[in-house]
C-alpha cells in the first residue's frame, strides 16, 4: 500500500528539446505542466548552447537529471545540424539515465502552438525553412485532422490553391514569411514570430507518456525528410541519403 500511494503521488517530469529550427528551447514539465523554459535566438547555435540552457532550466526548476522520468525532443523535419544535435543529446540522457524518449513532429507542434487560439477553426499550414523558395509543410483542419501529410514544396502563386477556394489557411513558421508575398489569396492568413517551442513541446509529450507511445531509443532516427548534399571541390556533390539540404 505504501509503495501504490507513492506511485499515485508522484509526479511526471519531462525535458524537453527543441532544435528543429533556429531557435534553441529547453523546458521542464511536470504532470504537462510548464515549470520553466529557456530559449535563445541567435540562429544556429544549438551546439554551444544547447547544454547550457538544458543545465540553466534544471537549477531554476530546482530538479536533478535522476528525477526525470522522460526526455522529449522534435523529431523534424527541419535543420539537418539542429535535429541531429538534439536528438544525440537526448538519446544521450536516455541512455545514462535508463528513461524513455518521446519524439513530436515540429510541424505537429507548431500546429499545436496556433492551434490553441483558433477560435475559427481555420485549417492550419505550419511551415518550416527549406531554404530558397522551399519549405517543410503540412496542413490540418482545426480540429487537428491532417489533410495534406507532412511534405517539401516549393512555394509558387497557384500553392495550395485547391484548398484556399475552399476555406481561410493560417500560414505560420519561419517558411511561411517567404510566402507572404507569393501567396496571394483572400483566404491566406498569415502569422509572423511564430517558432517550434519545447513549451508547448512538454505539454504534447505528457500526453504521449501516459498513452506510453515512446520511442526505441536505440533506433530512433530524426525525421530529416530530405537528402542532405555536401559540397565538394568542383562543384561535386555526394548525396547522403535521408538528410535534409
Amino acid at each position: 500500500m505504501v509503495t501504490l500511494t507513492y506511485l499515485l503521488l508522484q509526479m511526471v517530469r519531462i525535458l524537453s528539446l527543441e532544435t528543429s529550427t533556429t531557435v534553441c528551447s529547453v523546458a521542464l514539465h511536470e504532470d504537462g505542466k510548464l515549470i520553466t523554459i529557456a530559449e535563445v535566438h541567435l540562429g544556429y547555435s544549438h551546439g554551444s548552447k544547447l547544454a547550457t540552457l538544458i543545465d540553466q532550466v534544471m537549477k531554476a526548476g530546482d530538479t536533478e537529471l535522476k528525477d526525470l522520468h522522460a526526455v522529449a525532443v522534435s523529431s523534424g523535419p527541419g535543420s539537418y545540424t539542429g535535429l541531429r544535435i538534439g536528438t544525440s543529446t537526448a538519446k544521450g540522457l536516455c541512455y545514462a539515465l535508463s528513461i524513455p524518449l518521446i519524439a513530436i513532429g515540429s510541424l505537429e507542434l507548431l500546429a499545436e502552438q496556433v492551434n490553441k487560439s483558433n477560435v475559427t477553426k481555420a485549417w492550419l499550414c505550419p511551415m518550416i525553412d527549406a531554404r530558397r523558395m522551399e519549405v517543410y509543410c503540412l496542413v490540418m483542419d482545426g480540429e487537428g485532422n491532417i489533410i495534406q501529410p507532412v511534405d517539401a514544396r516549393i512555394i509558387e502563386e497557384r500553392s495550395f490553391e485547391d484548398h484556399l477556394v475552399k476555406t481561410p489557411i493560417i500560414f505560420f513558421g519561419d517558411g511561411a514569411e517567404k510566402c507572404r508575398s507569393v501567396v496571394n489569396h483572400k483566404n491566406a492568413l498569415f502569422i509572423s514570430g511564430i517558432s517550434p517551442s519545447a513549451a508547448q513541446l512538454g505539454n504534447m509529450a505528457f500526453e504521449k507518456y501516459q498513452r506510453k507511445d515512446l520511442e526505441d531509443v536505440g533506433h530512433f532516427e530524426p525525421f530529416y525528410l530530405k537528402e542532405f548534399r555536401i559540397k565538394r571541390p568542383g562543384n561535386l556533390f555526394e548525396v547522403v541519403p535521408n538528410k535534409i539540404a
